[in-house]
């Protein structure tokens, strides 16, 4: 059993989209195949409005399956509400070889909203603001065939780019304070752990109702496994103290990758392993290894900074093997 996960970076149709969808597709097409995954969690999937239909649906994902073995698997897609269907900017899809039983999104379900009141705001900050995830997780449950069934976690954290403060923007990357931006910087650092803590709160539900239950968790965490995000959804015994707590502990498979090659994102020329796969311990009974599909990975600084509207994705795809 191969299990992916791929950030697409937006993957979208014209006029949203920088570069024609064929352009694309030459790009990413190649690294969905060479994955050959049983099972494929994809990240940054747009929406597209279809003028038969009242809601978005996904004609640029299904134009970059279709000549691909993902065309026929079961599919997945999260939602921001329950019954918001499928949003503009930013799905998850989580594809399937084996029948997808249940999914669900969760969205501020097991952590509220955060309350918090700008500093820097100044007199527009009279009231504490509700700050709410920026996107879900889509959880499935895959009935492989085998007695107990594989729960996946397909999962996009908040990335560590500073939040909006009202009054403390000039332009949409440009400050108007150096506090301001520190705030915003924090605001998301909160959000991304609030999410992390909810993503974890999820995998205690199951192990507390099956210590053995098999579960993998997959996707763009936006932090390297020594970062906060990483240490809440891990759960380690080192972190807990409490020998008795082991069991529940995710591990970490991209730990077994060679150094030279751990790395899923390089920025300003520094390789970051940004993309994960966990696995629970009993699902690290059936681990085999992990790959990194970074060979043709460009630095995404540069990139963006550079390159004319560049086609593929600045994420590397990364698949974990299991017997």
């Amino acid at each position: 059993m191969r299990i992916a996960t791929f950030n697409l970076e937006s993957l979208d149709l014209p006029p949203r989209a920088n570069r024609p969808l064929d352009e694309r597709i030459a790009m990413l097409a190649p690294e969905l195949q060479r994955a050959r995954a049983d099972v494929l969690c994809l990240q940054e999937v747009n929406g597209q409005h279809d003028p038969g239909h009242h809601r978005r649906t996904l004609i640029a994902l299904d134009r970059l399956l279709e000549d691909t073995p993902y065309a026929h698997y079961h599919r997945a897609v999260s939602e921001m509400n329950t019954g918001s269907g499928i949003a503009d900017v930013h799905n998850l899809v989580t594809l399937s070889r084996w029948p997808i039983v249940s999914a669900r999104s969760l969205r501020n379900v097991l952590v509220d909203p955060l309350t918090y009141r700008p500093v820097t705001a100044g007199l527009s900050a009279d009231v504490d603001e509700t700050v709410v995830f920026d996107r879900p997780l889509l959880v499935t449950e895959i009935d492989t065939g085998e007695e107990k069934r594989l729960m996946v976690f397909n999962c996009h954290l908040r990335a560590p780019l500073a939040s909006s403060i009202p009054g403390q923007k000039l332009a949409p990357f440009v400050w108007r304070t150096v506090g301001g931006w520190a705030e915003g910087f924090c605001l998301s650092s909160m959000k991304r752990n609030a999410q992390a803590l909810e993503l974890r709160l999820a995998i205690d539900d199951l192990l507390n109702a099956d210590p053995q239950a098999f579960i993998v968790v997959a996707g763009d965490f936006n932090a390297e496994d020594h970062e906060s995000p990483l240490r809440i959804v891990v759960g380690a015994e080192q972190d807990t103290g409490n020998g008795a707590l082991a069991v529940q502990s995710m591990i970490v498979l991209d730990r077994a990758v060679e150094e030279g090659r751990r790395f899923s994102v390089i920025h300003q020329g520094r390789p970051q392993m940004l993309d994960h796969i966990l696995a629970s311990r009993a699902m690290y009974g059936r681990f085999a290894s992990i790959e990194v599909h970074n060979e043709a990975l460009s630095d995404e600084a540069v990139g963006f900074a550079r390159v004319d509207r560049p086609a593929g994705s600045y994420h590397a795809c990364v698949v974990a093997e299991f017997a």
